[in-house]
This record gives structure tokens, sequence and C-alpha cells, in this order.
């Protein structure tokens, strides 16, 4: 008996009758031989942590673009927060933890460059629309690994894309959206306190008192209001969701769409949309991977493909060599 399987018979004896077993699913677009040591969703939680795309997302924004310092969230340990919210959740309801886990890291590999400006503007500018989470699955499916993707699961796939605004096939998928929506409002708070934007006596006094005075306090709220509800809906108490809508709220009003969050937006979509507009006129410019998804599914949708996958930096830079002329360099 192999390692995997004995961890398959462990998870069979211990993971509560709602958890997604690895043994009896796990199903790829392409079959390939099992690995003696892992499960399948161990793998595709490898796959993901040492793809391109997810070592790109620590120079992509998450609320302020490029911020200076070196404590602010980016895209990379936002996932990584969201994960490990998720992963506790999952291991107090006797869930499946690496499941939980590869959704999470995987979540947002298809977010473009200045978080949603960035997608805004491409939804605005591309025939085909643009949603990060439908992207992240291209990511997985269609161009990682030089456009073979990484073969994962249904399952882990299925989680990734709707982590947003869909209902998961698995009670572990159901729990990263849960778990992002936690992690992205309280790191929100934090970042949003260290940039001036906020004052931590600004916040509402009504959700603070129900979920906690600090970041770890609320975190904490809400992950115990979820566990304490059980397995069969996951939930969180309605004194404990209407203070984390009212937070959620509070946020868009005062953060998200503030003067000093939205200061560079403007200049971020048109940056996006010209680059856009570059290569869908010149297309033989992109890269090889990307001229091929031209001829596999359309020119649009490949132009969109290599912008979402540009960092902050990469695009601006990008950008100012299209763009930006350059000095002369006189000899004499």
């Amino acid at each position: 008996m192999t390692i995997r399987e004995q961890i398959e018979i462990v998870e069979l004896g211990t993971l509560c009758e709602d958890a997604c077993t690895s043994k009896h699913t796990g199903k790829r677009r392409m079959p390939e031989q099992k690995c003696p040591i892992r499960t399948d969703f161990q793998r595709d939680r490898d796959r993901i942590l040492h793809s391109n795309s997810f070592r790109r997302l620590k120079h992509k924004t998450q609320v302020f673009l490029d911020p200076i310092g070196d404590h602010y969230r980016t895209r990379l340990t936002h996932s990584l927060e969201v994960s490990q919210i998720a992963r506790t959740i999952s291991r107090a309801l006797r869930l499946n933890e690496d499941l939980t886990e590869a959704i999470a890291l995987g979540h947002d590999l298809g977010h473009t460059p200045f978080g949603h400006a960035g997608e805004a503007a491409l939804n605005e500018v591309s025939n085909c629309g643009f949603k990060h989470y439908l992207q992240s699955l291209r990511v997985v499916d269609y161009i990682e690994r030089n456009g073979q993707g990484l073969n994962l699961t249904y399952e882990v796939k299925n989680g990734i894309v709707c982590h947003t605004d869909k209902m998961a096939v698995t009670k572990e998928g159901y729990i990263v959206r849960v778990a992002d929506r936690i992690a992205y409002i309280n790191h929100d708070i934090d970042d949003a306190i260290r940039a001036g934007v906020l004052k931590e006596s600004d916040l509402p006094k009504g959700p603070v008192s129900v979920l906690g005075h600090t970041k770890s306090e609320r975190i904490t709220s809400a992950i115990m209001s979820i566990v304490e509800n059980g397995v069969k809906e996951i939930k969180m108490s309605p004194d404990i969701l209407s203070a984390q809508d009212e937070l959620h709220a509070f946020m868009f009003e005062y953060v998200y769409h503030s003067k000093v969050a939205k200061a560079e937006e403007q200049k971020a979509k048109q940056l996006v949309q010209r680059l856009y507009q570059y290569y869908l006129k010149y297309p033989e410019k992109m890269p090889e991977l990307y001229r091929n998804i031209a001829e596999k599914f359309s020119r649009e949708r490949a132009v969109c493909d290599y912008i979402s996958g540009m960092s902050d930096s990469y695009a601006v830079g990008l950008y100012k060599d299209l763009y930006i002329p350059k000095s002369w360099a006189v000899k004499g």
C-alpha cells in the first residue's frame, strides 16, 4: 500500500460525511498516473504553489496601487491569508483541508495588474468581457506550463471559478468563498489604517462591538460563528453576518471608493486599455504562447490573457517602452 493510499484511508475514517475525500473524487481532464505519496488534491496545491502565475501575485495590487512600504497586502499575501482562514474552518469541521488549501491558493490567479481597476478596464474594452474568477480558470487550464495547463482536478477548478458569486459543488469550495470575504475586509482595514485613510476610531461602533476591536478578534469571531453553526450549511449566525455586512459596506464607502485608493485608478485603467488596444492591433508583438492562444481561441481572448498575467510593474514598464519617448544618446 502506498503512502497516498494510506492517506486516503485515513481521510475516509476521519473526515465528516460531507467532506470531499480524495479516494472517490479528483477527476482530471487528462488522466494521469497517481502519485505514490500525495493525494490528487495535494498535487493540485503543489502545482498551483509552484506556478508562474502564483509567483507573479506578489507584484499585483490588492487595494492600494503600488503602495510605498513592505507591509501592504498584495494578491499573494491575500491568497495566503485566505488559505489560512479557510484551512482553519475546514479542519474544525473535519472537511478536506488539502482541497480547501488548493482552491484558496488558486482563487486569484487570474487577477489583472492594478486589482479590480485592471479587471474593470479589460471588461469595458474587450468584446469577450473579463472576470478574474473566470480568468483564474483559464490560467490553470490553458496558460500555465506554456499552454498545457496544470490539469487540475474538477473539484479544485470548480472551487476557483465559484469563489465570487456562485455555489461550489463542495463544502470546501464554499468555505473559500466565505474565507475570501473575511480575509479582505479585515486585512484591508489594516492596510487602510496603515495608509492613513482610516483611524481605528473611524470604524463603525456596532460591528466592532459584535466582532471585536482588533483584526485578530474580528477574524476569530467570524470563524467561530461558522464552526459553531456546523457543516450542513456553511454560514455565520445572523448577528455576526449582519456585522460583517455592515463593515463591508463601510469599507466600500470610505476605503475602496476613497480619494486615496482611487487617486491613480483612472490612470491605471487607461494604461491597461491602451496596452489592450496596442496588442489587439499588433498581436505579433506578443510572446509565442499568446500568439498560439490567439489562433486557438481569438485575438481578443489572447490579448486579455497576456495583459491579465502581467504584474503591476511589468505593465508600467511595458507601457513606458511603447508610449513614452526615450532620450536620445548623442555622441560628441
